[in-house]
């Protein structure tokens, strides 16, 4: 989705998800994650749904093009101290989803690719986008909504959003997927 320009006027950068052990999260940059992301994303399990089989220069431009702006941000999720997750969190009010779905100034959005294909259809993704809803609301506390909008052609996320506990909206036409709304709404007061 094509980034819009930080109009909103309340809501600052995305940011970086408050995790519990055994995950962590930093902020994508240098070369090792350019790598390791260019490695990932040519995986065909990733490839088919991310369609960004970029060349590492290419990935470089994008991490610094997210860190320049206040639309996304480019992080890598960890598990046991062992990188296993891409994930972009981003501003649904400054993205073009926001052209579909209700939403607030400071509500968030997620991308996620697990990178090794080994690591998924074990449980590992339920649990990081439980953790990650929970982590990025608590991360906002202005946050109220955590978006989601995977390929309704991949079934396997569906489900493990709805897992997670985010609820499975309606489908909405985006300009490369008809994808699947999944929203994951705070539980209680902030």
């Amino acid at each position: 989705m094509s980034a819009r320009p930080a109009s909103d006027g309340e809501a600052g950068p995305p940011p970086v998800p408050r995790l519990p052990e055994p995950w962590s999260v930093r902020v994508a940059s240098g070369d090792a994650d350019v790598e390791l992301v260019h490695r990932w994303m040519i995986q065909p399990h990733v490839e088919k749904y991310w369609q960004q089989a970029w060349t590492p220069r290419q990935w470089r431009d994008e991490f610094d093009r997210q860190l320049a702006g206040a639309h996304s941000l480019p992080c890598l999720v960890a598990h046991d101290g062992v990188d296993i997750a891409y994930i972009e969190v981003y501003r649904v009010a400054r993205d073009g989803l926001a052209d579909y779905v209700p939403h607030e100034p400071h509500d968030l959005g997620v991308h996620i690719a697990i990178g090794d294909r080994d690591r998924t259809g074990r449980g590992l993704g339920r649990a990081l986008l439980a953790a990650l809803a929970d982590g990025l609301l608590a991360a906002e506390p202005e946050c109220d909504r955590v978006v989601a909008e995977p390929d309704r052609e991949n079934t396997a996320s569906v489900i493990a959003f709805r897992v997670a506990g985010f609820v499975q909206g309606r489908e909405v036409a985006l300009p490369d997927k008809t994808a699947v709304v999944m929203t994951y709404e705070r539980r209680g007061p902030r």
